[in-house]
């Protein structure tokens, strides 16, 4: 249940920290930068002694995160829930939210839909107002919660409102996968939304409704558009489908070949599929395609292309490790 990269997490403790005490602010920032530094076990040890000593919530806070994200150590969801619980109860919103998640999945305590409800209303009245897709889930499924789906969609739409781009994906996924709600027209709006927004994920899935026809006609030169558009993010998903788009790309009428572009775009984006897919039937299947670009490429493109791709996915990496 990750849920901070690094530099989210500072962002977020520099931001709270603003408002504490100059002594606690001091040492809130000494256990940031050994954190920012990688030093683990001792920006830990310093955020421990502020929560034992100074029972300080976002030293608490930081504690999950360790633990939630396997900073220096093996991620531990029940420790990481049993930090959450405690920050939760000095009314930190984010905590809250993780509380609420831990009890829906039964982490560290026996699920608890009920009490999980109750935790993302805390968190949204604190001022999360994502909390309310996550309330939301719970009416659409009727889990601790008397069952309202359209109670949940409004829930989950008053975030996406305020121009939260994750309640834009989360409704999107709603209206996509959630049988009492289905609506691919309203998924394909809040994905168009949150594409505009430059999300990669809502790029990625708009590819998938331009691919398949899902409120809205088969496209498939859109679909590769939106696909190579959250690729080029470094989005690991939309390598694939990218690829296969260029790979099956109409054949220039004169040759019966590929376009040069569509060849070598099929190359990069099969090579990126082998370096980054950890699924298995991806992988299989981008190896069978390679051969055969490989068998028309000419061999002078291939250092070209492959510096470009190293080039991608070097930047990417950082990135790609903190989904992970």
């Amino acid at each position: 249940m990750k849920t901070f990269s690094l530099f989210a997490l500072l962002l977020m403790l520099l931001t709270l920290a603003s408002t504490a005490s100059a002594d606690i602010n001091r040492e809130l920032r000494r256990a940031q930068k050994l954190l920012a530094a990688g030093d683990y076990e001792l920006a830990l040890a310093e955020y421990q002694r502020m929560a034992k000593e100074k029972n300080n919530p976002l030293a608490k806070l930081s504690i999950a995160l360790f633990y939630d994200n396997g900073w220096g150590r093996q991620v531990d969801p029940v420790k990481a829930c049993q930090w959450y619980e405690q920050a939760a109860q000095d009314e930190l919103p984010v905590a809250a939210d993780a509380l609420g998640r831990c009890l829906s999945e039964g982490i560290h305590r026996d699920v608890d839909y009920a009490q999980a409800a109750t935790w993302y209303q805390k968190a949204a009245d604190l001022g999360l107002h994502y909390s309310l897709c996550h309330l939301g889930e719970l009416y659409i499924s009727g889990k601790g919660v008397d069952k309202d789906p359209a109670k949940g969609l409004d829930l989950c739409q008053q975030s996406a409102s305020q121009g939260s781009v994750p309640a834009m994906l989360r409704l999107g996924n709603f209206y996509l996968n959630e049988k009492e709600v289905l609506d691919d027209e309203a998924a394909l709006h809040w994905l168009t939304t949150a594409a505009s927004y430059h999300s990669a994920e809502a790029e990625y899935k708009l590819g998938v409704l331009l691919r398949d026809g899902r409120g809205i006609d088969k496209d498939p030169l859109l679909a590769r558009s939106w696909f190579e558009q959250a690729a080029s993010k470094g989005h690991v998903p939309a390598y694939f489908e990218t690829a296969v788009l260029y790979f099956n790309a109409p054949a220039d009428p004169e040759t019966g070949l590929w376009h040069e572009n569509d060849l070598a775009k099929a190359y990069m984006w099969l090579s990126a599929t082998l370096q980054r897919t950890e699924d298995a039937e991806q992988r299989k299947l981008a190896g069978e395609m390679m051969e055969k670009v490989r068998g028309v490429m000419p061999e002078t493109w291939t250092a070209d292309l492959d510096t470009k791709v190293d080039a991608h996915l070097q930047q990417y990496a950082a990135a790609n490790t903190e989904q992970d």
